[in-house]
């Protein structure tokens, strides 16, 4: 979801104005992808790189996020499934903090029984982290090292491969987002940014793999 500092650059305003209009977008693009039937959005919300940002922007972005899962109730309404990956918080490496963990549980199970759109957030994600850490899963298990125990093993392995992989904001190139997952999905590019990726630009995406 590219393009947020952008946007509020080019308004004149501080970069986490940008942030919370991207929440907002982000939210009414769900209610869209429901509309149009779409089985699983996943979004990548926060990276194992984006720590990095000025302690000021990862506080909002941080807030953003626990404001994110905390929608129960218009979820419900949608019969929407939220789900989650990241760093397992038991894990060393994890950097979720506790009150945003706390949200994401609730979040997790007050959607469980809903049997819509699965809608996944990934917060403290890195495919590379992910892919390291089915590995040490699957050796852990005594398993041998292969396809089908990486795809066992991945932070939600109920997720299907990728059909089509958005990337917004005039970004032309590949992140460090679901690696494993999006062999042979199509890729829609776009330079509007994602506080403006509205449901025109979604039809544009979903039209790429649409009989």
């Amino acid at each position: 979801m590219d393009g947020n500092g952008r946007w509020a650059k080019r308004r004149n305003l501080p970069r986490t104005a940008g942030h919370t209009e991207g929440e907002e977008n982000l939210a009414a693009l769900v209610r869209v992808a429901v509309t149009r039937n779409v089985g699983w959005l996943t979004v990548f919300g926060f990276s194992t790189e984006n720590w990095v940002r000025p302690r000021t922007e990862v506080r909002h972005i941080l807030g953003l996020h626990k404001q994110l899962f905390g929608r129960v109730a218009e979820l419900n309404e949608l019969n929407v499934r939220i789900e989650w990956m990241g760093r397992p918080f038991d894990s060393p490496e994890a950097r979720t903090p506790k009150y945003v963990q706390k949200a994401i549980r609730k979040a997790l199970h007050d959607t469980r029984n809903n049997t819509g759109m699965v809608f996944t957030v990934a917060f403290d994600y890195g495919s590379r982290a992910e892919l390291v850490h089915a590995a040490e899963e699957a050796r852990r298990a005594g398993e041998t090292i292969s396809e089908a125990s990486i795809n066992q093993h991945l932070y939600v392995p109920s997720l299907p491969q990728v059909d089509v992989l958005v990337r917004t904001s005039g970004e032309l190139r590949i992140s460090n987002f679901m690696l494993w997952q999006i062999a042979g999905a199509r890729a829609y590019f776009t330079d509007t940014a994602w506080p403006e990726f509205g449901a025109a630009e979604l039809d544009a995406a979903l039209a790429l793999v649409t009989p």
